[in-house]
């Protein structure tokens, strides 16, 4: 199969890309990646030279580029995991993130009614959700994002549904809650914690450290979005989630013990406008269909991203440059 796959040489997406030409021996998979700040060709070095890989560098809001990659190479799905994805800079940056994941899914999904593609599947978030206080968000839930992030998220999503109800497009949405693992940028979370750590510098927690998120391990979305592609009914809506529900203090404590440190490395700072509380997701449906589960806890997914991150310093060191110092002084207030 000719996956066109968008946003590969970020974290999400590298993981994919990996996971893909692991696989299948028979796959070609085109990555289209604009290389922002997010976009590390660094996540893909084992693949280059592959000759079931191919790169493309370029923006999906820009018609030109993705009409001659869709000419080219003549993709039969599409996996758009392209989108700026980070809520602090969304909160900083709006603008761009309405441009990539709005524009930039219009642009795709407008492209790809033109060719006979046999299935194309948004990577989207729980956040388009909002908070909720107690039970777990269905698929057919309402959109309350309370971030520009999400809100963007939220807007591609219902493009999404609106070419599969409109044009046929054989599209399918899932809603991922907060997928971990190698490779992710280290102004994330865990990510940001670790690298922190490891550096002997305190991590920023926000408020009171009691907003509740659940974790999904890399591998294991993977593994549900290649079940998608393959099963998934064009039409439909998947969330993956774990069931692992954590504070982000829990969190923090967890990789504290892991490294042996004590809690004097925690600096509070203060709550970041429109944080959500809490994040559930029931993901009955994809298990019930599909016959998908994680294989991993949150425990073993994070010995084993500690132990990566600890094996990649020159990876993250690489990546934590001064434009990543400037922008956490930005927005936490940290030296």
């Amino acid at each position: 199969m000719r996956i066109l796959l968008t946003g590969g040489a970020g974290f999400m997406g590298s993981n994919m890309v990996r996971f893909l030409l692991n696989k299948y021996a028979d796959v070609l998979v085109i990555n289209v990646d604009k290389l922002t700040y997010a976009g590390n060709l660094d996540n893909l070095k084992d693949v280059v030279g592959d000759r079931r890989y191919a790169f493309v560098q370029g923006d999906i809001a820009d018609r030109p580029v993705i009409e001659r990659v869709f000419r080219e190479h003549q993709p039969e799905a599409v996996l758009n995991y392209a989108a700026e994805t980070h809520v602090d800079r969304s909160i900083l940056e709006p603008g761009q993130f309405v441009k990539t994941d709005v524009l930039g899914t219009f642009t795709l999904l407008d492209v790809a009614r033109q060719h006979a593609i046999k299935k194309y599947i948004q990577i989207s978030t729980d956040e388009v959700f909002g908070s909720i206080a107690e039970g777990e968000f269905t698929e057919t839930s309402a959109f309350e994002p309370s971030s520009p992030y999400a809100a963007s998220k939220a807007g591609a999503d219902h493009l999404v549904t609106a070419y599969g109800k409109t044009y046929g497009l054989p599209t399918i949405v899932t809603h991922a809650c907060n997928v971990f693992g190698p490779y992710q940028h280290p102004e994330k979370f865990l990510p940001l914690m670790i690298t922190n750590f490891l550096e002997g510098r305190k991590f920023p927690l926000y408020g009171d450290g009691l907003n509740v998120r659940e974790w999904l391990y890399v591998p294991d979305h993977c593994i549900a979005i290649d079940g998608i592609l393959q099963r998934g009914m064009p039409g439909q809506v998947y969330n993956l989630g774990s069931d692992e529900r954590l504070t982000n203090l829990d969190v923090v404590r967890k990789v504290l013990t892991a490294l042996a440190l004590d809690e004097d490395m925690i600096e509070r700072v203060n709550d970041r406008p429109g944080h959500d509380r809490r994040y559930a997701v029931n993901s009955t449906k994809v298990r019930v269909e599909l016959g998908w589960r994680p294989t991993r806890t949150f425990d073993q997914g994070l010995t084993s991203t500690i132990r990566w991150y600890r094996e990649n310093e020159w990876w993250w060191r690489k990546v934590k440059n001064e434009a990543f110092r400037q922008y956490e002084r930005r927005q936490y207030g940290t030296k």
